[in-house]
Formats: structure tokens, C-alpha cells, sequence
């Protein structure tokens, strides 16, 4: 596996982002498809709606989210094709919206993705 990293769809893009895929479900608010720069979309890689909406980004129901998602993941046909798009380029870059670093769904992804490879 080559390298894989996260970056808010609100920063500019870089060279060095290698392959940028957005794993959200929604388009980010304000951003053009030409500024996002973007290789591929997967809607389907992100959390479920219903998930979505309970987390709600709230830092204290985390890790039961991380859990949930997982196991999400775990049933999740589109891992498969990250998975192909991870192993087809040296940089991947998952793009995300949330505002916050740490507490998004996308560093639980690429954790998982890491750690199940």
C-alpha cells in the first residue's frame, strides 16, 4: 500500500496529494468541481445517512462511531474499489468536509483501511 492521507476539501489541493478522492457523501458546500481537483467521488464509501445523523461530529460518541462504521465497512462493497485505487497510485488522498482534523469520519476510514490491509 502506498501512502494514504486525509485533507479538507476547503484546503488547496497539491501536487503532492497524489490521487484525491472525496469519501463524502454530499458535495462540500462552495467548492467548484475544478477547485476540488478531484480523481474520484465515492459517495458510497461514507458513512450511512442514519449514522451520519446520529454522530453528528460530536467528539464524545467518537469511538461508538468509529465502531459503527467499521462494521459498515466491514459489509461495504466500495472498499473493494478504494482498495484498487489505493493499490493503483503511490499518494492517495481522501478528501473530506468536516471541519475538524481529528473528529471526522474519514480518519476513521483511513485507519481502517491501514489497519485491514
Amino acid at each position: 500500500m502506498g501512502e494514504l492521507r486525509i485533507k479538507r476539501a476547503y484546503e488547496e489541493p497539491a501536487p503532492d496529494d497524489g490521487c484525491r478522492v472525496l469519501v463524502d457523501r454530499l458535495w462540500p458546500r462552495g467548492v467548484s468541481k475544478e477547485r476540488a481537483q478531484l480523481e474520484e467521488w465515492m459517495k458510497d464509501i461514507a458513512p450511512s445517512p442514519a449514522l451520519r445523523t446520529w454522530w453528528n461530529h460530536d467528539p464524545a460518541r467518537l469511538d461508538d462511531f468509529a465502531a459503527r462504521y467499521t462494521a459498515e465497512l466491514d459489509a461495504n462493497d466500495a472498499v473493494a474499489d478504494i482498495r484498487a485505487l489505493i493499490g493503483a497510485h503511490p499518494v492517495v488522498t481522501l478528501v473530506y468536509a468536516a471541519r475538524d482534523p481529528r473528529i471526522n469520519h474519514a480518519a476513521v476510514l483511513r485507519d481502517y483501511l491501514v489497519r485491514t490491509a
